[in-house]
């Protein structure tokens, strides 16, 4: 919501993919201040303890976007040609600003394989969410990692949302159904699994897009919340995700 709201924002002044950069930026600044803020200063907090602060945080940034930029619905412009622009792909007819997000989506996933792959930071980060007190006893400042895991995933979820916003369209509370279904392709993926992420998100784009004759649009949401509590409770690891690895993780 963030990303797309403030690329809309800065378009009025700058380019389109300047606004873009600068909302990326900033909401990365966001996500470092919320840690910092809100998040550092705990004590060994639990999980369930994590998740009422995120909520409650997730609330907080909602209603203060309502404030300062209303409940109107907006949207950048499509990046290439307009909303009826199509281009044929395979006999299908195919809207240019899917293509870029399925581009950006690539990009994203590759750049995490490599940075998680082969940088030191992105190996210390893994460290971290394996095991923080055996990441401490190598030397590893695990308050920093956390850090950049906040601004690491604003931005991925700012550019997301900046990309999406000409074909969902923007609105002060939209992130709160992207994110059950973030949360759900995360899970049939597997946690800790990009491209286990990706093909999660094509399972779920394809049930709900031939559920269109099913099930009433009112109810396209319930859905993702149906194959979430079903995944948890049948495989929690998920589909694409080792329960081995799943173990060894703390969160």
């Amino acid at each position: 919501m963030l990303g797309g709201m403030l690329s809309i924002t800065f378009l009025q002044f700058l380019p389109l993919p300047v606004a873009i950069a600068l909302a990326v930026l900033a909401t990365m600044a966001i996500g470092a201040g919320i840690e910092m803020l809100f998040i550092r200063w705990l004590k060994q907090p639990g999980i369930l303890r994590m998740i009422i602060i995120t909520i409650g945080l997730s609330i907080l940034i909602r209603e203060t976007a309502l404030h300062f930029w209303g409940a109107n619905v907006r949207s950048l412009p499509y990046f290439i040609g307009n909303e009826i622009s199509t281009i044929a792909i395979f006999g299908a007819r195919v809207s240019p600003q899917v293509l870029w997000v399925i581009g950006t989506c690539g990009l994203m996933v590759l750049f995490l394989n490599i940075f998680f792959q082969t940088t030191s930071i992105g190996r210390e980060m893994r460290a971290c969410a394996a095991n923080r007190v055996a990441a401490v006893l190598c030397g590893i400042d695990t308050r920093n990692m956390v850090t950049l895991s906040f601004i690491l995933s604003a931005g991925i979820g700012a550019l997301a949302g900046a990309v999406m916003s000409p074909i969902t369209y923007t609105q002060y509370d939209i992130g709160t159904g992207l994110a059950i279904k973030g949360f759900t392709v995360a899970i049939i993926g597997g946690l800790g699994n990009s491209l286990g992420a990706v093909g999660g998100g094509l399972l779920l784009g394809i049930l709900e897009a031939f559920s269109v004759s099913v099930v009433p649009l009112a109810f396209q949401d319930a859905i993702a919340i149906t194959i979430l509590l079903v995944i948890l409770f049948v495989r929690p690891h998920g589909l694409f995700g080792s329960s081995a690895v799943a173990g060894l993780k703390e969160f």
